[in-house]
């Protein structure tokens, strides 16, 4: 029954629809010109001339690398890396006689580590390529030269070509829309893969092709359309149809995207204009800015820090090797004879001594290369990539309603996750659910509507002086229920006996009441769809805020349940007999609302042959077109409407007005001339004609809907305050809402001191009103900006004067929230205000800027970016979002309501609000804790083993002679000490997640950077140099003047190298043992798995032919093994490479904690159990401090 009244709705002979054709105003003349020269044989694809054309083809491919070019590109991506090129040059150079080691040893460790990370890129490559074959190769129904429809694959599509779509398929190319299987060529189509947004979007075809609604009705069909160039632009399309030999005029409304779905529409035909990457969709297919973490970058500074160590170190060794190989010969006599410098080659000449120092340092600059971690960048990707695994399978932020996880879109922002000092969130969708319910009217003047919303909770606890401050959000939830026995309907939470169940026929103003009620069931463009098994009604409207309109009126006894063409179908409730009769309004005309008009009308005819005018609007456009006479309710109901706007509330007006049969055809007949004309002001006639009809109306009232806060979202805030986070709020909402919702989510608390810049000062509104503002723009700009300024520093002057009286009494310094609107918005971010506007907004604990454009958004969070020099994060649900998003360092989506634009422009996916708050102090803090001391350990063991070498060679007279062997060497990063690293950067915890959000004071060792300072960097440094230092002398003074073996003989180079390499291997992993501070089965394993493995290696590779393992053969089975000096020599070496690093945790744990150290004093003496939560005594005093200075922080 439904479908078949939807088959007949013909809404191109509505308003509303017919007014937003085409016409050649916009832009045709260019057609044929540059960027306009696109031309599409519809029905011939294979005519001379459009063969000549070569248009690209509908394969589509998103992959990095083809087959082709995936080793040489995916090997330069490789080396654009400084650390990799170094590792490069050096494995060329090794095959040189300048090589300390042979080349193998080089290059099996890089080809190991390249080779890893070419194989990840390959992966995900392959992914990409997969879905590209699954796109490519869906079916659709094309014609063909035998006048039938047959199915191909999208990949075969050709410009031109006619298809068939059915219903729920999606688009396979951009497609001019030329008839359905409505009557009219209407068609429903849902475009969230392109613009994020799950309402429907209503599109025609010509009126011209609308005909051509079956197979055969193509046999003769032939056209040429010529239209603009393939480009990004969703929302916009100029091109003409020539057929029949006339011309007609085409929009965006004719044209089907691609990857947009089909809805509610049996089939539609249309015709390929453009294929493959010149589709829209494609075109838009931009890769996202690239974003790196400040730590990679900081990364970077270490590495040119190393690099310049590593030149240094070889210069000095390069020297001294000079000043020694020039002495050898003095006067004809020979220092160091054994060497024979007389039959030197010219790496050892003592006569070109200058030209010997440079080859040496050469050498050199291959020997020290362990300083530089080969295996840094390759273990990180592999750290994050398993990081972002546990994100996305955190159970705590899985959303159970809409089956959606968390999603970690990119694995290179883990850490910045630890660091976000500001975060700026959208409040539409983001804090609130963005799903609208009527909760209150006001109608003749009487408020009706007993539910209690969120910010009306928090105003209340305002008035009591806060006493439900920290009540949950879901008791608050439950609070606004007062019919909570009811069975709840979405869209509906309306409460009051006064109306509910048939009782408003015994109010007084009951018939009112019923004229209010209808409005709400006929002024709207929803479309019923009734479940054929259930009978129940849904509504798919074009806005959430008409769908709770609808649905509102039908559980009120006004039930639309039908429509067509020309008529709208309600069961209603007569307020005179008590009972449900069917009626149908004849539907004459639709004025749609639209951001510039901010209402919407239906005109229509009622039963009793009366011509109704039914509007509903913002009440800022709405008094103004009451009739003089009708505005007895005016100020009950204007009185009405700011409160329900202080409650957080959205408003619309109702009204309407009766007209004449006289006045509706003179009307009428205006109204058809003013939208079938072709002048460039046709939009203007239209507007203005459709004024003429919305006067004089009658007040019935107004209706107030609430976006519901999201659950959680006030604790979440509160937390985030508590971690050092700024929370910025960035919404297109009035003053008045945001700031009520600022109350509600505890963005505002009572203690705050509100610092208001706007523009609705008198001074400005006199302006305007004198109409300043049209005649003198000038003049009323260069006011605005004084204003503005003068309320910056007047702003500014307050902060100060708080923090001085409060420095001075000795007191808690006074926090402030400013709220902005958009106008003064504007002007604060213009380069004259800009500094002043950002100190006054870094010195707030708050921040809401009200009527904020999309474009603002990004400029405010651009502007938070560059001055802070600090982690900025965004978050936001919607389309409008994506600019902010990408302009943050982290971009957070909320996949809600408003579709995946948001998402797919995000970093991070989130399903709400609340999961902010652990995907920040939960593994925000983890991931930056294990990042930053992943890194700073690796520069610690490969300086504690590089330094061993420069001991080494300084010992034998910088003679370029490497301690070790060969393959000790390459294997060290790559299997002694790197997975025992890879754990730590998984798996570490300092505390638990619970306590990450108990305490989350404990976040600002990553917005201070406290694990990734300089001068903790440098104080790994400088442990590793003493541990080499260690390891080398007290291994050398304690074995080179004994007797090693039974035998009597003394160690040689071969026992030295191993005995030194078997000290660092163990110093290194117990170091690794002593920073952990959450031991795993895994980490164990690692740990004294990859000591292990040193002694299986030896053995192993020392029972090799001595050809291949040199100085290794046999090393450890016949010379250490059974030596217990060997043992001995180990074990105090180790115990003494500990000791440093040892006494400087237990001196800083104990006199100078970190946030982190208390939390596990607390944790250690068992207090956390305790119920009434209190801690020790010292511990209490630190945290009061961080809490004073957390207070105090500077921006």
């Amino acid at each position: 029954m439904a479908e078949r009244r939807k088959r007949g709705i013909h809404f191109s002979k509505l308003y509303s629809f017919s007014c937003i054709r085409s016409s050649f105003e916009d832009d045709h003349s260019q057609i044929g010109q540059r960027g306009y020269s696109r031309i599409a044989y519809c029905n011939d694809p294979d005519n001379p001339e459009a063969v000549q054309l070569r248009y690209r083809g509908n394969y589509v491919s998103t992959t990095k690398y083809t087959a082709v070019n995936f080793i040489p590109k995916s090997l330069f991506e490789q080396f654009r890396r400084v650390a990799n090129f170094y590792f490069l040059v050096v494995a060329c150079v090794s095959f040189s006689p300048l090589a300390p080691y042979t080349a193998v040893s080089v290059l099996a460790p890089l080809m190991v580590v390249i080779g890893a990370t070419m194989a990840k890129e390959a992966v995900e490559d392959w992914r990409r390529r997969k879905q590209d074959i699954e796109a490519n190769n869906r079916k659709v129904e094309v014609y063909g030269r035998n006048h039938t429809f047959y199915e191909t694959r999208w990949k075969n599509l050709r410009v031109g070509d006619i298809v068939k779509v059915h219903k729920d398929d999606y688009f396979p190319a951009d497609l001019l829309l030329l008839s359905s299987s409505y009557e009219d060529g209407i068609c429903y189509v849902e475009t969230m893969n392109l613009d994020g947004e799950t309402n429907l979007k209503l599109k025609h075809s010509l009126e011209v092709t609308s005909h051509l609604r079956d197979d055969k009705s193509f046999n003769d069909f032939m056209a040429v359309i010529k239209c603009e160039d393939p480009n990004e632009n969703l929302y916009s399309f100029v091109g003409t149809l020539y057929y029949d030999g006339k011309q007609y005029p085409l929009s965006i409304q004719q044209i089907l995207l691609r990857d947009s779905k089909l809805k509610n529409t049996e089939f539609i035909y249309g015709a390929v204009v453009f294929t493959g990457h010149d589709t829209k969709v494609m075109q838009n297919a931009t890769d996202p800015p690239s974003k790196r973490s400040k730590i990679e970058r900081r990364m970077d500074k270490i590495i040119y820090i190393l690099f310049s160590t590593l030149i240094l170190v070889s210069f000095i060794g390069s020297f001294f090797f000079g000043i020694e190989t020039k002495n050898d010969i003095s006067h004809g006599r020979y220092r160091r004879w054994y060497l024979r410098p007389d039959h030197a080659t010219i790496f050892y000449d003592a006569k070109k001594a200058p030209l010997a120092a440079f080859f040496h340092f050469l050498t050199a600059l291959m020997l020290y290369g362990y300083l530089i971690p080969i295996s840094l960048y390759v273990s990180i990707e592999i750290v994050k990539v398993l990081q972002s695994v546990f994100i996305n399978h955190d159970q705590d932020m899985y959303y159970e309603e809409t089956d959606r996880p968390a999603h970690a879109r990119t694995s290179n922002l883990n850490e910045e996750l630890g660091q976000v000092d500001t975060i700026l969130s959208d409040k539409t969708g983001t804090l609130t659910c963005n799903s609208m319910e009527f909760v209150k009217s006001s109608i003749a003047g009487t408020a009706y509507g007993r539910g209690v919303t969120e910010v009306e909770l928090a105003l209340a606890s305002r008035e009591r002086d806060g006493q439900t401050d920290d009540m949950p959000s879901d008791v608050l939830g439950q609070s606004r229920d007062v019919g909570g026995s009811e069975s709840s309907i979405k869209g509906f939470n309306f409460r009051d006996e006064r109306i509910e169940n048939g009782q408003w026929v015994n109010e007084p103003q009951s018939d009112i009441i019923q004229k209010f009620f209808r409005v709400l069931a006929i002024c709207h463009t929803a479309i019923p769809d009734s479940d054929k098994e259930s009978g129940e009604i849904s509504y798919e409207a074009e806005s959430p805020d008409e769908a709770a309109f609808v649905i509102a009126a039908r559980e009120l006894g006004f039930e639309f349940y039908g429509r067509t063409q020309t008529s709208i179908y309600l069961h209603e409730l007569d307020y005179k007999t008590g009972k449900k009769v069917d009626r149908v309004y004849e539907l004459l005309h639709v004025l749609e609302f639209s951001s510039s008009r901010k209402r919407m009308s239906v005109i229509v005819r009622s039963p009793e042959n009366q011509l109704l005018l039914l509007c509903k609007g913002a009440d800022s456009v709405m008094f103004e077109k009451l009739a003089k006479g009708e505005r007895m309710f005016e100020a009950q109901t204007k009185d009405h409407i700011n409160k329900y706007a202080e409650a957080g509330l959205r408003t619309l007006v109702i009204a309407y007005r009766e007209l004449s049969e006289d006045e509706y055809k003179k009307w009428e007949e205006e109204f058809l001339k003013a939208k079938t004309s072709v002048s460039i002001d046709r939009d203007a006639l239209v507007d203005a004609a459709a004024d003429k009809i919305e006067r004089d109306l009658i007040l019935l009232g107004a209706t107030a809907v609430e976006d519901k806060l999201q659950k959680g979202v006030p604790e979440c805030i509160n937390k985030l305050s508590q971690a050092g986070i700024k929370i910025w709020v960035l919404t297109g909402d009035k003053m008045e809402t945001a700031v009520n919702i600022g109350y509600a989510c505890s963005l505002l608390r009572q203690d705050m001191k509100q610092i208001i810049i706007t523009l609705d000062s008198p001074d400005i509104i006199a302006l305007e009103n004198k109409g300043i503002k049209r005649q003198f723009p000038r003049y009323n700009s260069k006011a605005s900006m004084e204003s503005i300024g003068k309320q910056l520093r007047e702003g500014i002057s307050q902060i100060h004067s708080a923090k001085e009286s409060s420095s001075s009494a000795q007191k808690c310094s006074i926090a402030f929230g400013l709220i902005i609107d958009g106008k003064s918005l504007e002007f604060s971010l213009k380069k004259t205000y800009e500094k002043t506007f950002f100190e006054l907004a870094t010195n707030c604990a708050s921040v809401i800027c009200c009527r904020s454009t999309p474009k603002q958004k990004a400029r405010v969070t651009r502007l938070v970016k560059l001055e802070t020099g600090k982690t900025t994060l965004s978050i936001g649900d919607g389309a409008n979002d994506v600019g902010m998003l990408q302009e943050a360092d982290i971009g957070v989506g909320i996949s809600g309501v408003e579709g995946m634009q948001a998402v797919m422009a995000s970093d991070f996916a989130i399903a709400q609000f609340r999961f902010l708050e652990r995907l920040l102090l939960v593994h925000g803090h983890w991931c930056y804790r294990r990042i930053s001391m992943m890194i700073c350990y690796f520069f610690y063991k490969n300086i504690t083993f590089g330094f061993t070498l420069f001991w080494y060679e300084a010992y034998t007279s910088f003679s370029g002679q490497p301690a070790y062997n060969d393959w000790y060497m390459s294997f060290y990063n790559v299997f002694f000490t790197s997975l025992p690293v890879i754990a730590l950067g998984v798996f570490d915890q300092d505390v638990s997640a619970r306590l990450c959000l108990k305490y989350p004071v404990l976040y600002l060792e990553g917005v201070d950077n406290i694990l990734f300072s300089w001068p903790r960097i440098f104080g790994w440094m400088v442990n590793g140099v003493i541990s080499s230092i260690i390891v080398f002398f007290f291994t050398t003074n304690s074995m080179i003047n004994q007797a090693f073996r039974k035998d009597g003989k003394v160690v040689d180079f071969e026992v030295l190298g191993v005995t030194m390499y078997t000290c660092v291997v163990w110093a290194v992993n117990c170091q690794m043992a002593l920073a952990i501070n959450y031991f795993t089965w895994i980490q164990h394993f690692f740990i004294w798995g990859s000591i292990a493995f040193w002694y299986i290696f030896l053995v192993i590779y020392g029972s090799i032919s001595p050809t291949v393992s040199t100085t290794a053969y046999k090393v450890l089975v016949e010379a250490c093994a059974p030596s217990v000096l060997y043992w001995l020599v180990t074990f105090l070496v180790v115990i003494c490479t500990l000791l440093p690093y040892f006494s400087y945790r237990a001196f800083q744990t104990r006199f100078h904690p970190m946030y982190h150290d208390l939390i596990q004093q607390k944790r250690l003496e068992g207090s956390h159990t305790n119920n009434s939560g209190e801690l020790p005594l010292r511990v209490r005093g630190k945290l009061r401090h961080l809490r004073e200075r957390l207070n105090n922080r500077a921006p």
